[in-house]
Protein backbone atom coordinates (compact mmCIF):
# COMPACT_ATOMS: atom_id res chain seq x y z
CA UNK A 1 0.00 0.00 0.00
CA UNK A 2 1.35 3.39 -1.04
CA UNK A 3 1.80 5.65 2.00
CA UNK A 4 1.10 9.35 1.23
CA UNK A 5 4.32 11.33 1.06
CA UNK A 6 2.87 13.90 3.47
CA UNK A 7 2.85 11.24 6.18
CA UNK A 8 6.35 10.07 5.34
CA UNK A 9 7.90 13.54 5.36
CA UNK A 10 5.94 14.66 8.44
CA UNK A 11 7.09 11.59 10.37
CA UNK A 12 10.70 12.14 9.21
CA UNK A 13 10.58 15.72 10.51
CA UNK A 14 9.18 14.45 13.81
CA UNK A 15 12.03 12.03 14.54
CA UNK A 16 14.89 13.85 12.79
CA UNK A 17 16.87 16.91 13.67
CA UNK A 18 19.56 16.07 16.21
CA UNK A 19 22.65 16.49 14.06
CA UNK A 20 22.89 20.27 13.85
CA UNK A 21 22.77 22.77 16.68
CA UNK A 22 19.62 24.47 15.43
CA UNK A 23 17.90 21.17 14.60
CA UNK A 24 18.93 19.77 17.97
CA UNK A 25 17.37 22.73 19.75
CA UNK A 26 14.12 22.28 17.82
CA UNK A 27 14.13 18.60 18.72
CA UNK A 28 14.68 19.51 22.38
CA UNK A 29 11.71 21.93 22.35
CA UNK A 30 9.57 19.24 20.68
CA UNK A 31 10.57 16.73 23.36
CA UNK A 32 9.70 19.19 26.12
CA UNK A 33 6.28 19.73 24.54
CA UNK A 34 5.61 15.99 24.41
CA UNK A 35 6.81 15.60 28.00
CA UNK A 36 4.50 18.41 29.12
CA UNK A 37 1.52 16.80 27.40
CA UNK A 38 2.39 13.42 28.92
CA UNK A 39 2.71 14.82 32.45
CA UNK A 40 -0.51 16.82 32.10
CA UNK A 41 -2.50 13.82 30.89
CA UNK A 42 -0.99 11.60 33.59
CA UNK A 43 -1.80 14.17 36.30
CA UNK A 44 -5.39 14.41 35.09
CA UNK A 45 -5.86 10.64 35.12
CA UNK A 46 -4.24 10.18 38.54
CA UNK A 47 -6.12 13.03 40.26
CA UNK A 48 -9.53 12.07 38.89
CA UNK A 49 -8.90 8.39 39.69
CA UNK A 50 -8.05 9.28 43.30
CA UNK A 51 -11.14 11.49 43.59
CA UNK A 52 -13.26 8.64 42.20
CA UNK A 53 -11.65 6.32 44.74
CA UNK A 54 -12.46 8.62 47.65
CA UNK A 55 -16.03 9.02 46.42
CA UNK A 56 -16.45 5.24 46.09
CA UNK A 57 -14.98 4.60 49.58
CA UNK A 58 -17.23 7.15 51.25
CA UNK A 59 -20.28 5.94 49.30
CA UNK A 60 -19.65 2.31 50.25
CA UNK A 61 -19.23 3.19 53.93
CA UNK A 62 -22.33 5.34 53.81
CA UNK A 63 -24.39 2.57 52.22
CA UNK A 64 -23.21 0.11 54.87
CA UNK A 65 -25.25 2.13 57.38
CA UNK A 66 -28.16 3.62 55.44
CA UNK A 67 -30.68 1.94 53.18
CA UNK A 68 -30.95 2.46 49.45
CA UNK A 69 -34.60 3.60 49.49
CA UNK A 70 -36.88 4.78 52.32
CA UNK A 71 -40.67 5.01 52.32
CA UNK A 72 -42.32 7.46 54.75
CA UNK A 73 -45.82 8.42 55.69
CA UNK A 74 -46.28 11.77 53.93
CA UNK A 75 -47.51 13.51 57.11
CA UNK A 76 -44.76 12.08 59.30
CA UNK A 77 -47.10 9.75 61.19
CA UNK A 78 -46.79 6.01 61.76
CA UNK A 79 -46.97 3.96 58.60
CA UNK A 80 -50.04 1.79 58.97
CA UNK A 81 -49.54 -1.82 57.90
CA UNK A 82 -45.88 -1.47 56.98
CA UNK A 83 -45.86 -5.15 55.99
CA UNK A 84 -48.32 -4.42 53.18
CA UNK A 85 -46.22 -1.48 52.01
CA UNK A 86 -43.11 -3.67 52.05
CA UNK A 87 -44.93 -6.38 50.10
CA UNK A 88 -45.93 -3.88 47.42
CA UNK A 89 -42.36 -2.59 47.23
CA UNK A 90 -41.04 -6.14 46.79
CA UNK A 91 -43.02 -6.41 43.55
CA UNK A 92 -40.19 -4.41 42.03
CA UNK A 93 -37.52 -6.96 41.03
CA UNK A 94 -34.74 -4.68 42.28
CA UNK A 95 -35.96 -4.84 45.91
CA UNK A 96 -34.30 -7.65 47.87
CA UNK A 97 -34.80 -6.55 51.48
CA UNK A 98 -37.24 -4.51 53.61
CA UNK A 99 -37.22 -3.42 57.24
CA UNK A 100 -39.38 -1.12 59.41
CA UNK A 101 -37.79 1.80 61.23
CA UNK A 102 -38.41 4.90 63.30
CA UNK A 103 -36.04 7.87 62.99
CA UNK A 104 -36.09 10.91 65.25
CA UNK A 105 -33.69 13.49 66.59
CA UNK A 106 -32.98 13.50 70.30
CA UNK A 107 -30.42 14.49 72.91
CA UNK A 108 -28.32 11.80 74.57
CA UNK A 109 -26.90 12.76 77.96
CA UNK A 110 -24.48 11.28 80.45
CA UNK A 111 -23.94 13.49 83.50
CA UNK A 112 -23.13 17.00 82.29
CA UNK A 113 -22.26 15.83 78.76
CA UNK A 114 -25.00 16.01 76.17
CA UNK A 115 -24.90 15.30 72.43
CA UNK A 116 -27.45 15.54 69.65
CA UNK A 117 -28.03 12.36 67.67
CA UNK A 118 -30.35 10.58 65.28
CA UNK A 119 -32.08 7.79 67.16
CA UNK A 120 -33.16 5.00 64.82
CA UNK A 121 -35.54 2.33 65.97
CA UNK A 122 -34.89 -0.91 64.10
CA UNK A 123 -35.86 -4.57 64.07
CA UNK A 124 -32.46 -6.33 64.09
CA UNK A 125 -33.66 -9.37 62.14
CA UNK A 126 -35.19 -7.37 59.27
CA UNK A 127 -32.49 -4.68 59.43
CA UNK A 128 -29.86 -7.31 58.64
CA UNK A 129 -31.46 -7.75 55.20
CA UNK A 130 -31.15 -4.04 54.45
CA UNK A 131 -27.78 -2.74 55.69
CA UNK A 132 -24.35 -4.37 55.78
CA UNK A 133 -23.65 -2.99 59.26
CA UNK A 134 -26.71 -4.70 60.74
CA UNK A 135 -25.83 -7.94 58.95
CA UNK A 136 -22.37 -7.89 60.56
CA UNK A 137 -23.65 -7.00 64.05
CA UNK A 138 -26.91 -8.99 64.08
CA UNK A 139 -25.67 -11.85 66.26
CA UNK A 140 -23.34 -9.75 68.42
CA UNK A 141 -23.87 -6.08 69.15
CA UNK A 142 -27.52 -5.92 68.02
CA UNK A 143 -28.58 -9.19 69.66
CA UNK A 144 -29.47 -7.56 73.04
CA UNK A 145 -31.93 -5.18 71.32
CA UNK A 146 -35.23 -6.84 72.22
CA UNK A 147 -38.60 -5.24 72.95
CA UNK A 148 -38.90 -3.86 76.46
CA UNK A 149 -35.21 -4.05 77.37
CA UNK A 150 -34.69 -0.32 76.87
CA UNK A 151 -31.23 -0.88 75.48
CA UNK A 152 -29.28 1.27 73.04
CA UNK A 153 -26.29 0.93 70.71
CA UNK A 154 -24.19 4.03 70.03
CA UNK A 155 -21.67 4.97 67.36
CA UNK A 156 -18.10 4.63 68.61
CA UNK A 157 -17.28 8.35 68.36
CA UNK A 158 -20.54 9.28 70.09
CA UNK A 159 -19.83 6.88 72.96
CA UNK A 160 -16.30 8.24 73.35
CA UNK A 161 -17.49 11.85 73.38
CA UNK A 162 -19.97 10.99 76.14
CA UNK A 163 -17.38 8.94 78.03
CA UNK A 164 -19.60 5.86 78.32
CA UNK A 165 -18.83 2.15 78.04
CA UNK A 166 -20.94 -0.97 77.62
CA UNK A 167 -23.17 -1.38 80.67
CA UNK A 168 -23.39 2.33 81.48
CA UNK A 169 -26.67 4.23 81.60
CA UNK A 170 -27.46 7.10 79.24
CA UNK A 171 -30.47 9.41 79.22
CA UNK A 172 -32.43 10.26 76.11
CA UNK A 173 -34.24 13.60 75.98
CA UNK A 174 -37.02 13.13 73.44
CA UNK A 175 -38.43 16.05 71.41
CA UNK A 176 -41.67 17.47 72.70
CA UNK A 177 -42.62 17.35 76.34
CA UNK A 178 -45.32 16.62 78.83
CA UNK A 179 -47.62 19.46 79.81
CA UNK A 180 -47.96 19.63 83.60
CA UNK A 181 -49.31 22.26 86.00
CA UNK A 182 -45.69 23.33 86.46
CA UNK A 183 -45.24 23.83 82.72
CA UNK A 184 -43.80 21.74 79.91
CA UNK A 185 -41.51 19.04 81.27
CA UNK A 186 -39.10 17.31 78.85
CA UNK A 187 -39.60 13.60 78.34
CA UNK A 188 -36.61 11.65 79.64
CA UNK A 189 -35.81 7.97 79.46
CA UNK A 190 -32.81 6.12 80.82
CA UNK A 191 -31.38 3.34 78.67
CA UNK A 192 -28.53 0.87 79.02
CA UNK A 193 -25.66 0.93 76.58
CA UNK A 194 -25.22 -2.62 75.26
CA UNK A 195 -22.73 -2.00 72.46
CA UNK A 196 -21.01 0.37 70.05
CA UNK A 197 -20.29 0.23 66.32
CA UNK A 198 -17.76 1.78 63.97
CA UNK A 199 -19.02 2.18 60.43
CA UNK A 200 -15.93 4.07 59.24
CA UNK A 201 -18.03 7.17 58.46
CA UNK A 202 -17.62 9.95 61.02
CA UNK A 203 -21.11 11.36 60.52
CA UNK A 204 -22.73 8.10 61.62
CA UNK A 205 -20.13 7.07 64.17
CA UNK A 206 -20.60 10.40 65.96
CA UNK A 207 -24.32 10.97 65.54
CA UNK A 208 -26.29 7.72 65.28
CA UNK A 209 -27.92 5.62 67.99
CA UNK A 210 -29.83 2.35 67.49
CA UNK A 211 -32.60 0.86 69.62
CA UNK A 212 -35.43 -1.60 69.09
CA UNK A 213 -38.30 -0.26 67.00
CA UNK A 214 -40.93 -1.13 69.63
CA UNK A 215 -39.07 0.77 72.35
CA UNK A 216 -38.56 3.70 69.98
CA UNK A 217 -42.30 3.79 69.24
CA UNK A 218 -43.08 4.03 72.95
CA UNK A 219 -40.35 6.61 73.54
CA UNK A 220 -41.38 8.92 70.70
CA UNK A 221 -45.12 8.21 71.15
CA UNK A 222 -45.93 6.92 67.68
CA UNK A 223 -48.30 4.07 66.88
CA UNK A 224 -45.69 2.05 65.01
CA UNK A 225 -42.88 2.26 62.45
CA UNK A 226 -42.78 5.57 60.60
CA UNK A 227 -41.21 4.10 57.50
CA UNK A 228 -39.82 1.13 55.59
CA UNK A 229 -36.23 0.78 54.45
CA UNK A 230 -35.41 -1.09 51.24
CA UNK A 231 -32.27 -2.71 49.88
CA UNK A 232 -31.77 -3.01 46.12
CA UNK A 233 -29.75 -5.34 43.94
CA UNK A 234 -28.04 -2.33 42.37
CA UNK A 235 -27.68 0.78 44.54
CA UNK A 236 -27.12 2.90 41.43
CA UNK A 237 -30.73 2.22 40.39
CA UNK A 238 -32.11 3.79 43.57
CA UNK A 239 -33.44 6.93 41.89
CA UNK A 240 -35.30 5.02 39.16
CA UNK A 241 -36.71 2.50 41.65
CA UNK A 242 -37.78 5.30 44.00
CA UNK A 243 -39.64 7.10 41.22
CA UNK A 244 -41.39 3.86 40.21
CA UNK A 245 -42.43 3.12 43.81
CA UNK A 246 -43.71 6.65 44.29
CA UNK A 247 -46.08 6.16 41.36
CA UNK A 248 -47.12 2.69 42.53
CA UNK A 249 -47.74 3.60 46.20
CA UNK A 250 -49.44 6.92 45.54
CA UNK A 251 -49.26 10.32 47.20
CA UNK A 252 -50.06 9.02 50.71
CA UNK A 253 -46.40 8.08 51.15
CA UNK A 254 -43.13 9.80 50.36
CA UNK A 255 -40.30 7.83 48.75
CA UNK A 256 -36.71 8.96 49.16
CA UNK A 257 -33.43 7.38 48.03
CA UNK A 258 -29.83 7.71 49.13
CA UNK A 259 -28.82 9.86 46.15
CA UNK A 260 -31.36 12.52 47.12
CA UNK A 261 -30.68 12.29 50.85
CA UNK A 262 -26.95 12.95 50.30
CA UNK A 263 -27.39 15.20 47.28
CA UNK A 264 -25.32 18.11 48.64
CA UNK A 265 -22.29 15.94 49.34
CA UNK A 266 -22.30 14.30 45.93
CA UNK A 267 -22.86 17.63 44.17
CA UNK A 268 -19.89 19.10 46.05
CA UNK A 269 -17.70 16.19 44.92
CA UNK A 270 -18.83 16.59 41.31
CA UNK A 271 -18.07 20.33 41.40
CA UNK A 272 -14.60 19.61 42.78
CA UNK A 273 -13.99 17.06 40.01
CA UNK A 274 -15.06 19.55 37.34
CA UNK A 275 -12.81 22.27 38.75
CA UNK A 276 -9.82 19.93 38.98
CA UNK A 277 -10.52 18.75 35.43
CA UNK A 278 -10.54 22.35 34.15
CA UNK A 279 -7.39 23.34 36.06
CA UNK A 280 -5.38 20.34 34.96
CA UNK A 281 -6.68 20.60 31.39
CA UNK A 282 -5.11 24.07 31.26
CA UNK A 283 -1.77 22.40 32.01
CA UNK A 284 -2.31 20.08 29.05
CA UNK A 285 -3.33 23.09 26.92
CA UNK A 286 -0.13 24.98 27.78
CA UNK A 287 1.98 21.94 26.90
CA UNK A 288 0.01 21.36 23.69
CA UNK A 289 0.43 24.95 22.53
CA UNK A 290 4.18 24.65 23.06
CA UNK A 291 3.90 22.71 19.82
CA UNK A 292 3.19 26.04 18.13
CA UNK A 293 6.68 27.34 18.87
CA UNK A 294 8.19 24.01 17.83
CA UNK A 295 6.39 24.02 14.49
CA UNK A 296 7.11 27.71 13.85
CA UNK A 297 10.83 27.06 14.34
CA UNK A 298 10.61 23.95 12.15
CA UNK A 299 8.85 25.88 9.38
CA UNK A 300 11.55 28.59 9.50
CA UNK A 301 14.28 25.95 9.41
CA UNK A 302 12.68 23.99 6.56
CA UNK A 303 11.82 26.86 4.22
CA UNK A 304 14.24 25.61 1.59
CA UNK A 305 12.70 22.13 1.76
CA UNK A 306 9.23 23.64 1.44
CA UNK A 307 10.30 25.66 -1.60
CA UNK A 308 11.79 22.59 -3.29
CA UNK A 309 8.63 20.58 -2.62
CA UNK A 310 6.54 23.39 -4.08
CA UNK A 311 8.67 23.53 -7.24
CA UNK A 312 8.26 19.76 -7.56
CA UNK A 313 4.48 20.19 -7.62
CA UNK A 314 3.42 19.89 -3.98
CA UNK A 315 0.24 21.81 -3.29
CA UNK A 316 -0.21 24.21 -0.34
CA UNK A 317 -2.59 21.63 1.18
CA UNK A 318 0.14 18.98 1.05
CA UNK A 319 2.65 21.31 2.70
CA UNK A 320 0.12 22.08 5.41
CA UNK A 321 -0.54 18.36 5.86
CA UNK A 322 3.18 17.61 6.36
CA UNK A 323 3.49 19.93 9.34
CA UNK A 324 0.14 18.94 10.75
CA UNK A 325 1.36 15.34 10.71
CA UNK A 326 4.49 16.42 12.58
CA UNK A 327 2.54 18.28 15.28
CA UNK A 328 -0.18 15.64 15.56
CA UNK A 329 2.44 12.88 15.91
CA UNK A 330 4.03 14.75 18.83
CA UNK A 331 0.60 15.19 20.42
CA UNK A 332 -0.33 11.52 19.96
CA UNK A 333 2.96 10.26 21.40
CA UNK A 334 2.71 12.62 24.37
CA UNK A 335 -0.92 11.68 25.03
CA UNK A 336 -0.31 7.93 24.81
CA UNK A 337 2.75 8.18 27.06
CA UNK A 338 0.75 10.21 29.59
CA UNK A 339 -2.13 7.75 29.50
CA UNK A 340 0.24 4.83 30.09
CA UNK A 341 1.96 6.64 32.96
CA UNK A 342 -1.31 7.80 34.53
CA UNK A 343 -2.93 4.37 34.40
CA UNK A 344 0.21 2.70 35.76
CA UNK A 345 0.23 5.00 38.78
CA UNK A 346 -3.56 4.92 39.25
CA UNK A 347 -3.72 1.12 39.30
CA UNK A 348 -0.70 0.79 41.61
CA UNK A 349 -1.24 3.77 43.90
CA UNK A 350 -1.88 1.45 46.84
CA UNK A 351 1.73 0.28 46.46
CA UNK A 352 3.37 3.54 45.40
CA UNK A 353 2.00 5.79 48.18
CA UNK A 354 2.97 3.45 51.09
CA UNK A 355 6.48 3.17 49.59
CA UNK A 356 6.78 6.97 49.50
CA UNK A 357 5.45 7.22 53.06
CA UNK A 358 8.04 4.71 54.28
CA UNK A 359 10.82 6.53 52.42
CA UNK A 360 9.83 9.93 53.85
CA UNK A 361 8.82 8.57 57.27
CA UNK A 362 5.47 10.36 57.10
CA UNK A 363 1.77 9.65 56.59
CA UNK A 364 -0.25 11.52 53.99
CA UNK A 365 -3.60 10.46 55.48
CA UNK A 366 -3.29 9.87 59.24
CA UNK A 367 -6.22 7.84 60.52
CA UNK A 368 -6.62 10.18 63.51
CA UNK A 369 -7.47 13.07 61.18
CA UNK A 370 -9.00 11.68 57.98
CA UNK A 371 -11.93 9.38 57.40
CA UNK A 372 -9.85 7.15 55.09
CA UNK A 373 -6.28 6.26 56.06
CA UNK A 374 -5.18 4.91 52.65
CA UNK A 375 -5.09 6.43 49.18
CA UNK A 376 -7.91 4.89 47.10
CA UNK A 377 -8.02 4.92 43.31
CA UNK A 378 -10.78 4.09 40.86
CA UNK A 379 -9.86 4.78 37.19
CA UNK A 380 -12.99 5.10 35.07
CA UNK A 381 -13.24 5.09 31.30
CA UNK A 382 -15.76 7.93 31.53
CA UNK A 383 -12.91 10.17 32.73
CA UNK A 384 -9.99 8.72 30.76
CA UNK A 385 -11.57 8.82 27.29
CA UNK A 386 -12.49 12.56 27.46
CA UNK A 387 -8.98 13.36 28.77
CA UNK A 388 -7.34 11.58 25.82
CA UNK A 389 -9.71 13.13 23.26
CA UNK A 390 -9.25 16.66 24.64
CA UNK A 391 -5.46 16.28 24.65
CA UNK A 392 -5.46 15.08 21.05
CA UNK A 393 -7.83 17.88 20.02
CA UNK A 394 -5.64 20.55 21.66
CA UNK A 395 -2.53 19.17 19.95
CA UNK A 396 -4.35 19.17 16.60
CA UNK A 397 -5.57 22.76 17.04
CA UNK A 398 -2.05 23.89 17.98
CA UNK A 399 -0.71 22.68 14.61
CA UNK A 400 -3.15 24.60 12.43
CA UNK A 401 -1.57 28.07 12.38
CA UNK A 402 2.10 27.02 11.86
CA UNK A 403 1.03 24.55 9.17
CA UNK A 404 -0.98 27.24 7.43
CA UNK A 405 2.02 29.60 7.52
CA UNK A 406 4.15 26.85 5.98
CA UNK A 407 1.68 26.46 3.14
CA UNK A 408 2.01 30.21 2.40
CA UNK A 409 5.79 30.11 1.87
CA UNK A 410 6.70 31.41 -1.60
CA UNK A 411 9.36 29.27 -3.34
CA UNK A 412 11.10 32.26 -4.99
CA UNK A 413 11.45 34.13 -1.70
CA UNK A 414 12.65 31.03 0.18
CA UNK A 415 15.32 30.16 -2.43
CA UNK A 416 16.57 33.70 -3.06
CA UNK A 417 19.54 33.41 -0.72
CA UNK A 418 20.14 29.66 -1.05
Amino acid sequence: MQIPYELQIGWRYTRAGRSGRRNGFISFISGVSMLGIALGVAALIIVLSVMNGFQKEVRDRMLSVVSHVEIYQSRGEALSEWQATAAQARLNPQVIGASPFIAAQALIARGDDMRGAIVRGISPAEEATVTDLAAQLRDTTLAPLVPGCWCIVLGGELARSLGVEVGDKVTIVAPGGQVTPAGVVPRLKQLTLVGTFNAGHFEYDSGLALMHVDDAARLFRVAGPTGVQLRLKDAQQAREVGDELQVRLGSTVRVNDWTRTNRNWFQAVQIEKRLMFIILTLIVAVAAFNLVSTLVMTVTDKQADIAILRTLGASPRSIMGIFMVQGAASGVMGTLAGMALGLSVAYNIDVIVPAIERALHTSFLPSSVYLISHMPSDPQSGDIVPIVLISLALAFVATIYPSWRASRVQPAEALRYE
